[in-house]
């Protein structure tokens, strides 16, 4: 029997219900989490697109009261959350629904758990800090690339230190995700293209992750393949729902992944940068994915060739090096044709800023299951490389 079948792994997903109009199903589950008045997150980009507006009319329809906090940030603020659990508070809510992309469901996973703890939301940074139970969240999704909506993680910017940080635990699962692909035909194609890097990232690092298991491993290689598929397609046919039903799949299954597995150096990297410069999280995963790679490759090197194969290199009678090379060719060529290109550098980004940036980046807890023991010259070496 080998180390990895003795090893113990516990597997965390919420209720969820995927399919083509499963948005209109938010009242029913409202009802079933006692709701008389919710609190709706969302942001200005959902309620011009009509999304947030149809959720609301369902509900407002079977007689729940909503509250609209749409003061959501692409890259959600500690302030904001702060704001938005003093309105669930005072409007007397008693759920919160989540409209909106991994911005909107982590600043409304960030309220529930203010709202009952009455703590500060930078307080619950790290694992499994979370003692007081949230609110009910019902999440329905409008990206397809962060599974916020069925993932242990929330991500806040703490606005004093400019840095990303990450709550994991439980209570930030949401209780129902609603998982509509027909709410991703007004998505742009560059966010369309930096969301699903993010998938693919989700499920490269929770793949070669020292928490993954051969659970996290089918979820990982299906929303791997799905993503190759399908992801350069859903982009040039932004109206074809099939496609997106597509992609909206992988990234379930890499939330599904990652959310169990957890990740490694390219989301803490990702993460610094992010609350740094306020740099869009799917464009920063997608920048840094085949430098990190590259760092690890030793580590893990018949995991990430199976990665290759899955992404569909033939890689038969090749040695390491040459099939290292070609699985990191392959996947930088897949995130250009993706629309995502360019370097660190053109994000103004600067060999002076690389010492903050690593040092923030180490302490990040997506770290620690990074395959291969990173430091901080090692981050910042990696960085230096992605200029």
């Amino acid at each position: 029997m080998t180390d990895e079948m003795m090893t113990l792994r516990k597997f965390v997903v919420p209720e969820f219900v995927f399919g083509a109009g499963s948005r209109k199903l938010v009242a029913r589950y409202a009802k079933l989490y006692g709701a008389h008045r919710v609190l709706l997150v969302t942001d200005p980009g959902l309620i011009a697109a009509g999304w947030a507006g149809e959720v609301e009319a369902v509900l407002t329809e079977e007689g729940i009261q909503c509250t609209r906090f749409a003061e959501v940030s692409p890259n959600p603020r500690d302030y904001e959350v702060m704001e938005g659990a003093a309105i669930f508070l005072e409007n007397r809510c008693d759920v919160i629904v989540c409209v909106g992309g991994g911005s909107v469901m982590d600043c409304g996973k960030g309220i529930g758990v203010v709202a009952a703890s009455g703590q500060h939301i930078l307080d619950f940074e790290g694992v499994d800090r979370i003692v007081k139970p949230a609110p009910p969240l019902i999440c329905v999704p409008t990206t397809a690339g962060t599974s916020a909506d069925v993932s242990q993680f929330a991500i806040i910017t703490d606005t004093e230190e400019r840095v990303k940080i990450a709550i994991i635990s439980k209570a930030v699962v949401p209780d129902i995700a609603l998982i509509d692909p027909e709410t991703l035909v007004t998505k742009d194609v560059y966010l369309t293209a930096c969301t699903g890097i993010d998938a693919l990232v989700h499920a490269i690092e929770a793949f070669v992750s020292t928490a993954h298991s051969s659970i996290t491993d089918l979820h990982a290689l299906e929303a791997i393949r799905l993503l190759r598929e399908n992801l350069h397609a859903s982009i040039a046919q932004p109206h074809n729902v099939w496609l997106r039903e597509r992609v909206m799949l992988a990234s379930l299954h890499a939330g599904l992944a990652f959310s169990n597995a957890s990740l490694g150096a390219v989301h803490a990297m990702a993460h610094s940068l992010g609350g740094y410069k306020d740099l869009p999280h799917g464009e920063c995963n997608a920048l840094l994915l085949d430098h990190v790679m590259a760092f690890n490759f030793d580590a893990e090197p018949e995991r990430f060739t199976k990665i290759g194969e899955v992404m569909g290199i033939d890689l038969r009678g090749m040695t390491l090096e040459t099939r290292r090379r070609k699985i990191l060719d392959t996947i930088a060529d897949f995130r250009r044709a993706a629309g995502v290109v360019g370097a660190l550098s053109d994000r103004q980004i600067r060999t002076g800023d690389m010492t903050e940036l690593a040092h923030k980046a180490v302490a990040d807890p997506c770290v620690v299951t990074n395959p291969r023991r990173i430091e901080v010259a090692d981050i910042r070496a990696v960085y230096e490389e992605a200029l």
